[in-house]
């Protein structure tokens, strides 16, 4: 039986082992811009506007926010563009008609559908988890006849209802559709129509949208799109043409790292080609546990 000893840094044929620690790095803008002056700033000389996975990246955002010397709003890398939709995918002619109040819609990080009130003369939103009566209709998206079903359902469950016994939930194209609607809906509390928003809210650097910090209220405006702040620890949507300093990020390089190793190899045969693929799967089977 033959023992090798291989003594040197791991670098054996290409091979290399090294610890990377990708942390983001937080650098606090203090002049003020729009939100996509921001974004184009982060994006131009660090990597983008900041983003806010979890606990300790808030923890780090507000300590480099306060280590800056300021304590009101910041721009950060959230925003969402405002598009509601009508639940039979119609967007020909009149799929723009709008009849809402006078502070509708107001914005809200649930998913909202659009009902029609007994009390109020203009559509009005409402979260879709709540069962309402509502309004399917059958035909065709250009000639509807409407169908009241006077059976409370969420959102969800009064579109399937539709879908599995008319066509869909009402779609409402121009001030005479919206009348027949509201002959039937005004003698009711609460009406669905077929008009949603889903949550569409999202990262300026393509993360996936899951911790979140809303205040208790968050409101808005008839504007398409808003844009994502940060005060305090807390988030809000503002217009994204307003100006406000902001916090980009970039990714420091990775860090590599090598070690001087002994291994002692023992062989049955002198010939092993140390350099066969095989023998170095099995030399980096005894690195697991280093």
């Amino acid at each position: 039986m033959m023992e090798r000893i291989l003594l040197g840094v791991l670098y054996l044929s290409g091979w290399s082992i090294f610890s990377t620690c990708r942390l983001h790095q937080y650098h606090f803008v203090a002049e003020p811009m729009n939100w996509t002056e921001a974004q184009t700033y982060c994006r131009e000389t660090y990597t983008d506007l900041v983003t806010i996975e979890n606990t300790e990246d808030m923890n780090q955002l507000i300590n480099t926010v306060s280590s800056a010397g300021y304590n009101s709003q910041v721009w950060i890398g959230l925003y969402r563009v405002i598009d509601w939709k009508w639940s039979d995918g119609y967007r020909g002619s009149g799929a723009e008609y709008r009849d809402w109040g006078s502070n509708q819609p107001s914005l809200d990080t649930d998913k909202l559908g659009v009902v029609i009130v007994k009390s109020h003369p203009s559509w009005q939103i409402h979260s879709c988890t709540h069962a309402h009566y509502f309004v399917c209709y059958n035909g065709t998206q250009l000639d509807p006849q409407f169908v009241f079903v006077n059976q409370p359902m969420n959102w969800s469950n009064a579109q399937r209802y539709c879908r599995e016994n008319f066509i869909d939930l009402a779609t409402v194209r121009n001030d005479i559709k919206n009348q027949e609607v509201k002959n039937w809906a005004l003698d009711h509390d609460w009406t669905w129509i077929g008009l949603y928003r889903d949550p569409d809210i999202n990262w300026s650097d393509g993360s996936a949208y899951s911790f979140n910090s809303w205040s208790a209220s968050v409101s808005g405006s008839l504007m398409k799109m808003m844009c994502g702040v940060q005060e305090s620890n807390q988030w809000s949507f503002k217009s994204c043409e307003e100006r406000f300093p902001f916090v980009c990020y970039s990714i420091p390089p990775v860090p590599v790292k090598r070690w001087v190793v002994k291994l002692r190899m023992k062989v049955q045969d002198s010939s092993v080609d140390l350099n066969d693929r095989a023998v170095k799967a099995d030399i980096l089977k005894k690195f697991d546990n280093i």
